[in-house]
């Protein structure tokens, strides 16, 4: 029992670490790449950790006071990195045995969530339209990841992650997984907030919708927390829906660690060619994307 539980937090500590430590990097990979499209040099790909560093030494500002309020941007970040233990990120999630992937989305969730509270405490107009646009997106996306994970329980019969990815390493991919696994990628575009989908934020209409009063330190929990969610959902759709080759432990790290930053490289690609969606062609959007996922729980269901 005892070796069991030092190695469960040995693992959690891993996932954590990876979440923690390498979301502000893929994050600068990704603003040194967008600004080579964009024909500049670009900072340097160190970048978002001196921002982070910067944020944290400031001081503390606060819109409003209330201890729930003052405890919300560590809470969106803790969220995050208990989603990091429940995901398997080149190894099995170490809290597997703790939920299936209900309760995963439920995690995920709680970060969005934090967020849109944070806007309506901090008592700005423009901070509580961001924060009503995050919840309408949250309510248009959410289901779309739902549905695709539904997808592979169906195929695996089983909730449980380490169950769904077991069954998609041994039986190959198939029409139902790969059409859900492209669902979940174009959700997983308006989850990290980028463009066409940084409605909630749109600097040039709401100036930073629910963060236009976070500066300094919450400021940089919450960005923390924001990359780290990007970073730990490539993670989750890489393992579920293409988690080939295998390998072994080790190099299954290193892979799953590529095509994680082929997914962010992605996701970059499209927030630099598109123009920012407005609420009702997002929608409609979402509605598409959302039917495709359906298609794939039909393909599913055939044996597909």
């Amino acid at each position: 029992m005892t070796l069991w539980l030092i190695k469960t937090s040995l693992f959690c500590l891993l996932n954590v670490m990876i979440a923690l430590f390498l979301s502000p990097l893929c994050e600068g990979i990704m603003r040194k790449l967008r600004a080579a499209l964009h024909s500049r040099f670009g900072p340097p790909i160190t970048q978002p950790y001196w921002d982070l560093l910067k944020l944290l030494g400031k001081e503390d500002l606060r819109s409003t006071g209330g201890i729930v309020y003052a405890l919300m941007p560590a809470a969106t970040l803790a969220s995050v990195l208990l989603l990091a233990a429940l995901v398997p990120m080149g190894v099995a999630a170490p809290l597997a045995f703790a939920g299936d992937f209900i309760v995963v989305l439920y995690v995920a969730t709680m970060s969005s969530v934090l967020i849109m509270l944070i806007g309506f405490a901090s008592a700005s107009p423009y901070a509580s339209i961001g924060s009503s646009r995050e919840m309408m997106m949250l309510l248009s996306v959410e289901p779309i990841l739902a549905v695709a994970l539904c997808v592979g329980a169906f195929k695996a019969k089983t909730l449980a992650l380490v169950g769904i990815v077991n069954w998609q390493e041994q039986n190959g991919p198939s029409i139902s997984m790969a059409i859900a696994g492209v669902a979940f990628f174009l959700a997983l575009q308006a989850v990290a907030g980028k463009l066409p989908f940084d409605i909630a934020e749109a600097d040039q209409e709401i100036m930073g919708g629910p963060l236009v009063e976070q500066s300094g330190p919450r400021l940089a929990l919450i960005r923390w927390a924001m990359w780290a969610k990007q970073l730990v959902l490539a993670f989750l759709l890489v393992e579920v829906f293409f988690p080939w080759p295998h390998f072994g432990t080790g190099l299954d790290l290193v892979a799953t660690l590529v095509k994680v930053l082929m997914v962010l490289v992605l996701v970059m690609l499209i927030d630099v060619v598109n123009p920012r969606l407005r609420i009702d062609q997002a929608m409609g959007y979402f509605m598409r994307v959302g039917v495709s996922s359906l298609a794939a729980l039909a393909f599913a269901v055939i044996g597909k």
